[in-house]
């Protein structure tokens, strides 16, 4: 397989959890991974879907084992990737796809140079906000520092292999999904 590792970063509420769900589903040589997070469980979540909710304290505890290839503060919270999801994957012969911060991707590059990597951008801040404010369906109380966390996120977005603007789903995930697919061959 030419690519062992697909890293998809996007501001909160642009669409790089839809897409890589979207496309997990569509090709079974794909593997996401599952993040640990000290954020709050939203309506529609259960515990290992889409993250495994822990405490700070066992997150801390995580850190302490090495366990996580990676992770960040993200906003308020924590998140984390760990080394045991990649290497069962590989294992499998998959490729392993996951979406991440950018914090998170400049991590993984730095530790797998030959990952490949996307950047979902939103067609606009003020778009992005409605987004958010839609899918949670009220208005968040850090929705200014996630307006605040995007803007520096998106001066980013040259440092990642490919960029696409999310602005009709279909249609940009279908740009998305030739990409990957192309990366698989």
């Amino acid at each position: 397989m030419k690519t062992k590792i697909i890293i998809v970063a996007a501001p909160s509420g642009a669409g790089k959890s839809s897409f890589v769900e979207r496309v997990c589903k569509e090709h079974e040589r794909l593997e996401d991974t599952v993040t640990y997070t000290t954020r709050s469980m939203r309506a529609g979540e259960s515990q290992g879907k889409p993250y495994f909710f822990v405490t700070k304290d066992e997150f801390e505890a995580l850190i302490q084992r090495n366990f996580f290839v990676e992770y960040a503060q993200v906003h308020a919270h924590h998140y984390g990737t760990p080394f045991e999801q990649l290497e069962k994957a590989w294992d499998k012969s998959k490729c392993v796809i996951m979406d991440v911060d950018v914090q998170g991707a400049a991590t993984f590059k730095a530790k797998y140079p030959e990952a490949k990597t996307f950047f979902i951008l939103p067609p606009s801040i003020d778009e992005l906000r409605r987004r958010i404010i839609k899918r949670d369906g009220k208005v968040p109380p850090d929705l200014d520092l996630r307006m605040e966390n995007a803007v520096k996120e998106m001066r980013h977005v040259g440092e990642f292999d490919y960029q696409i603007v999310n602005d009709e789903f279909d249609l940009s995930y279908a740009r998305f999904k030739k990409i990957v697919e192309e990366l698989l061959r």
